[in-house]
């Protein structure tokens, strides 16, 4: 290699390092690809004051919505790598997005530097007080007795509440008609106002909807049933297994990241996890904290996208 060259990447390497040591001595901003209101959305703001407090900086959580979350994530991916513009990532901006979307404006494997996933959540079909049907059996007649009478929300196109629910549709042998939103908490305000006949979301967005009796629970995709919800069957306990996938919430950056700051920043999540108060929110949810390293964190992105596009092809799913 020309001593030009090897120079020049050796300055480089001591300016990322030095960087990286004095890091952060500014305000850090987590950007959310949805609109308030969401899972994503809750889980980004319990999780900023503690963070900002073990870091030593404060973090401000930016919700930049659109595109089922393609929009805030391209903005992350494009940010310059010093540690300030940090994302929120979520199995819809890395996996079930850019599996459907051909014309997603970044590659999920490549673009990013994943730091940590902070917690998996299960999903749930949540419908209207005034649908017909209050349990599963219900739920799957009422569907198969009036295809297309009946419409979803979901927190965006291509997201995982749609995928998810193209996926269910297509296994069980139902058409619902699908109404994407800027993300979840809007979707779930137009359900619960009786706008939209059901929801495909993340537990801990629909929940407070649940427990005041807005929104009546039909099935989760969870390991087992839930604990908050143990008269709901799994999708894997009514015979759609491959629809029974839980989602994650992370933290991640743009490529080229220097690994110590991605060492300060999954640290600090892990500080602000030992929170009590952080992480009895977060488990209230529904949540369960997984906290992981870099690299356990890229490997379930890149197993989570392989599963997204295989179910893509396999059903042929398409954007509408």
């Amino acid at each position: 290699m020309h001593r030009r060259t090897l120079f020049a990447l050796s300055l480089l390497a001591v300016a990322s390092s030095a960087m990286a040591q004095g890091y952060p001595n500014k305000v850090i901003k987590l950007q959310v690809p949805f609109a308030p209101g969401g899972t994503t959305d809750i889980i980004a703001r319990t999780i900023s004051d503690a963070l900002g407090k073990a870091l030593g900086q404060v973090v401000v959580v930016e919700n930049k919505a659109g595109g089922g979350g393609i929009i805030g994530a391209n903005e992350t991916a494009k940010a310059a790598p010093d540690g300030y513009s940090l994302g929120m990532a979520t199995v819809s901006t890395t996996a079930a997005n850019p599996a459907i979307n051909p014309r997603t404006p970044y590659n999920p494997l490549t673009d990013f530097t994943p730091i940590i996933n902070i917690a998996a959540t299960p999903n749930v079909i949540a419908v209207h007080p005034g649908f017909p049907a209050k349990d599963y059996k219900g739920f799957l007649a009422e569907l198969k007795k009036n295809p297309g009478k009946y419409s979803y929300s979901s927190s965006g196109t291509g997201g995982i509440g749609h995928l998810q629910m193209e996926l269910y549709k297509n296994l069980s042998g139902t058409f619902v008609t699908h109404i994407p939103y800027r993300g979840a908490g809007p979707a779930l305000n137009d359900t619960v106002a009786g706008q939209v006949s059901m929801t495909f979301d993340n537990l801990p967005s629909s929940m407070p909807f649940i427990q005041s009796n807005r929104l009546i629970p039909i099935v989760v995709a969870a390991p087992q049933r839930l604990s908050q919800l143990p008269n709901v069957p799994t999708f894997k306990e009514v015979g759609l297994e491959p629809v029974n996938r839980m989602a994650y919430y992370g933290i991640y950056g743009p490529k080229g990241l220097p690994r110590e700051v991605v060492d300060k920043i999954n640290a600090g999540v892990r500080k602000a996890l030992e929170d009590p108060v952080v992480k009895k929110r977060i488990e209230e949810t529904g949540s369960i904290i997984v906290a992981n390293t870099p690299e356990q964190f890229a490997a379930q992105i890149k197993a989570e996208f392989e599963v997204y596009k295989k179910v893509v092809d396999t059903a042929r799913l398409k954007l509408e």
